[in-house]
């Protein structure tokens, strides 16, 4: 019998019911992106404890940073969405295919990352701020975050080789991992605990480095040891076009919209400096704050991606739909215990990051009128995970431009011109409005063209 249809026992994203499926899945990915947004937040309140600016210089440095990670996890999506539904087709020889262009792919990227650290982050940084201590800072944290970055796409690679399987556990154990050592290793670095030399900022950039390390080990080792339906080697290795081609087809799509979030971040920093650098330090906290809402939202979207691929691959369009309603309930659940959090009690969280008054006075409006856009994002995101599930990846791309550089960014500036700066933070809930309208437009096409057909 031939490989590409050889037998073998159906994997559990085709026989589970959905929803025991969706939450042994999701919950371990959601509980390590919980653990990865719990470091993102300690890393700026240890930071913060040094000084306004540092804090200010580390927010500069986050465009650069959120880019890494489009690269590594939008490429990851082009694998896994490819991985999947080669699985689900029981095609064996692309399964294995796929994981080895991915690899390149992610090692590619890498290297022109690192490149792009260690001679592009001065001027990244001095085009947002011309305070030399904000400056200084911000260059010393992206030469060491950014010029050191394999590692963190050879973590993400090797978790969504595990997540492709269903094998979600084990890629909690690798993001925990290194989340857990990056929180415990950043106060001794920042501050010279135990022995080691006080780094301040540049210890929270080492910190976050040895976390990608260790994260990177523990899902390569998993990987080997215990996902058998992929079998990984470089031996005899050239580039495939084809394969690199389907995975770059739903991977590019990926990586622009979230490097949009870059664009827009980079941006409104400039924006936001216009008012005062306190504006900029708020903004960052904001983006710290609510990594702990997303982050559950977007480990939600990771288990759906395999799933709807995979049902995809095997024509079962029930099982498909049914991800996708309970997915989209429970990622609105979590948004609006967000937005009501950040509606009662915005001076808690910035109290975490020993916000001046200053601070607080800016902030506290800031972060009600944000977490207004977070009653339909929810929703949107789950969508845009089920285009890439389909292979139409372009649709989430095109939202995403929509959404952060067709109406955010301009909408923002304009207000701005008012000189009013509670004015900005309302181009969040105005562009949530245009995502809404262009998801769902491009869900009831894609339903009409693509789900209901694999019903007949």
């Amino acid at each position: 019998m031939s490989e590409q249809t050889s037998p073998r026992p159906e994997n559990k994203m085709g026989t589970q019911p959905i929803p025991k499926l969706l939450f042994s899945m999701a919950i371990p990915i959601m509980l390590s992106m919980m653990v990865q947004a719990l470091y993102n937040v300690v890393d700026s309140i240890f930071v913060a404890k040094l000084s306004e600016d540092a804090l200010t210089a580390v927010s500069l440095g986050f465009p650069m940073q959120n880019l890494v990670i489009a690269f590594a996890t939008g490429l990851g999506v082009g694998i896994n969405a490819l991985l999947s539904r080669s699985l689900g087709e029981h095609n064996q020889k692309m399964v294995n295919e796929s994981a080895r262009q991915g690899l390149f792919l992610e090692l590619c990227a890498a290297a022109l990352f690192m490149l792009l650290g260690f001679f592009g982050a001065g001027a990244f940084i001095r085009s947002q701020s011309t305070n030399p201590t904000i400056v200084a800072d911000g260059i010393t944290y992206l030469k060491i975050c950014i010029g050191i970055c394999p590692f963190c796409f050879v973590s993400i690679f090797f978790e969504r080789m595990l997540q492709a399987t269903g094998k979600t556990q084990l890629s909690m154990v690798a993001q925990m991992t290194g989340a857990v050592i990056n929180i415990i290793m950043d106060p001794i670095l920042i501050f010279g605990l135990l022995g080691f030399p006080a780094m301040g900022v540049a210890g929270a950039a080492a910190a976050t480095v040895f976390g990608q390390l260790c994260s990177a080990l523990t899902a390569a080792v998993l990987h080997f040891k215990k996902n058998k339906e992929i079998h990984l080697t470089l031996r005899g290795f050239r580039p495939n076009g084809h394969v690199i081609g389907i995975i770059l087809g739903v991977g590019v799509p990926s990586i622009i919209m979230a490097s949009i979030g870059s664009v827009m971040t980079y941006s409104m920093n400039r924006i936001l400096n216009g008012f005062t650098s306190t504006a900029v330090a708020v903004f960052g906290v904001y983006f710290k704050l609510q990594s702990f809402i997303f982050m559950p939202v977007f480990g939600l979207n990771n288990a759906i991606v395999p799933i709807i691929a995979y049902n995809y691959g095997a024509r079962r369009p029930d099982r498909m739909k049914k991800t996708i309603k309970l997915a989209c309930v429970v990622a609105m659940s979590i948004m609006l215990t967000g937005f009501l959090l950040l509606q009662l009690i915005p001076q808690v969280f910035l109290g975490f990051f020993d916000a001046s008054a200053d601070m607080l006075a800016i902030g506290v409006p800031a972060l009600r009128t944000i977490s207004i856009s977070f009653l339909a994002a929810g929703v949107c995101i789950i969508i845009g995970s089920t285009f890439q599930a389909l292979g139409k990846g372009i649709y989430s791309m095109f939202v995403s431009i929509a959404r952060q550089l067709v109406v955010l960014v301009p909408v923002a500036w304009l207000l701005s011109r008012t000189g009013v700066l509670r004015a900005v933070w309302w181009a969040f809930p105005i562009a949530e409005i245009m995502g809404v309208l262009c998801t769902t437009l491009f869900f009831l096409h894609l339903n009409k063209t693509i789900i209901k057909p694999l019903e007949q």
